[in-house]
């Protein structure tokens, strides 16, 4: 009797015992869950890559276009008499020696109209799936000839744009030797669309990097990338242009537009395209090639340094506190996305 009693007393103490290191390990994970900065988001200290199972792809070293549709799309992209006014180009909003933008929060359109959202830049526009920050258009095509007419942009009327075009010899030239049928609104777009398809901005020092130059990115670069995807930025920005191939809700977790107020019908997005509710707020997601040279960022230009548009798309995105460390270390490796143009890596310059 007295062998059961000692028996059962020890089972007790052990029981007692083991509830108190459970209630520890609860209490350990519940801390975590509650305060994820007590253990840093990390990644593996020496992941094995391998590039064809990367979520981002290199961009090709080219695409190809005819030589004399390039060079006659690319002179229309410079030239004013394409807009009403005769001030402004395709070029003064996607200025190419500042990254395919103009790097202002609005860009003055004809007359001085400043457009309703910041431009995006032309730059590896091909791989987008849809065009404006709304996706209202389809192709390149349609949102070439919507520009033209935009009366924020060039304000043109085709008939002015085609009477005007007809009076240069050297179009007449240029267009005769690539169409049949010479100057026409559907050439005139073919050309220009023809010409940015061919902005691409290959061999960034990132592509170089999938392709098996472990060297091409340092250290903290590469942790940046390994941080990038385990933050979970790499769900909307991934493919060969880093994003530009899905719509997202800016404000998934947080209420970006009530914190930063002064709503304007362009922050509707493409609820402004469908008219549906679930819509309100919904952007195609921009494109990350190059962003290092492209500020300030976001449809409404409010972010003017990588760092702030990290900062923000964590919180309203993903909902999570983040180290500055970790900041800085995604910020090092978007700069390995500039790519180059012409054979020239593209340069940040002051706007």
């Amino acid at each position: 009797m007295r062998r059961f009693l000692n028996d059962r007393q020890t089972f007790r103490q052990f029981y007692l015992v083991g509830l108190v290191l459970f209630a520890i390990l609860v209490a350990l994970v519940w801390q975590q869950v509650q305060s994820p900065n007590t253990l840093p988001l990390r990644t593996a200290e020496t992941p094995a890559f391998d590039a064809v199972n990367e979520p981002i792809q290199p961009l090709p070293e080219a695409i190809a276009v005819a030589d004399d549709k390039f060079a006659l799309g690319e002179t229309l992209f410079n030239d004013v008499r394409l807009s009403k006014s005769r001030q402004v180009s395709c070029a003064s909003c996607h200025n190419l020696q500042m990254g395919g933008v103009d790097r202002q929060p609005h860009s003055p359109g004809v007359d001085g109209a400043m457009t309703a959202v910041n431009t995006p830049t032309v730059f590896n526009v091909a791989y987008n799936f849809r065009f404006n920050w709304n996706g209202k258009f389809s192709s390149l095509v349609e949102h070439t000839d919507a520009l033209m007419q935009n009366p924020r942009v060039m304000g043109s009327e085709w008939p002015d744009v085609l009477s005007t075009l007809d009076t240069v010899s050297d179009y007449h030239q240029a267009f005769t030797a690539v169409y049949e049928d010479g100057i026409t609104r559907t050439n005139v777009i073919d050309a220009i669309v023809a010409y940015e398809t061919a902005l691409i901005t290959p061999n960034s020092r990132f592509d170089r990097y999938l392709q098996g130059d472990q060297t091409a990115l340092s250290p903290t670069e590469q942790e940046g990338y390994g941080l990038f995807k385990a933050y979970g930025c790499v769900s909307c920005h991934q493919g060969v242009n880093v994003g530009g191939n899905m719509f997202q809700k800016f404000g998934v977790v947080g209420d970006y537009f009530a914190d930063r107020g002064n709503v304007t019908e362009a922050d509707f997005g493409r609820f402004n395209v469908t008219q549906d509710e679930a819509d309100r707020y919904v952007f195609r997601v921009p494109s990350l090639r190059n962003v290092a040279v492209t500020p300030p960022y976001f449809h409404d230009g409010t972010a003017d340094t990588l760092e702030q548009a990290i900062e923000i798309m964590v919180k309203y995105q993903l909902g999570r506190p983040i180290p500055s460390e970790h900041v800085q270390q995604i910020a090092q490796f978007l700069q390995t996305l500039t790519g180059e143009h012409q054979e020239e890596t593209l340069t940040a310059m002051r706007r």
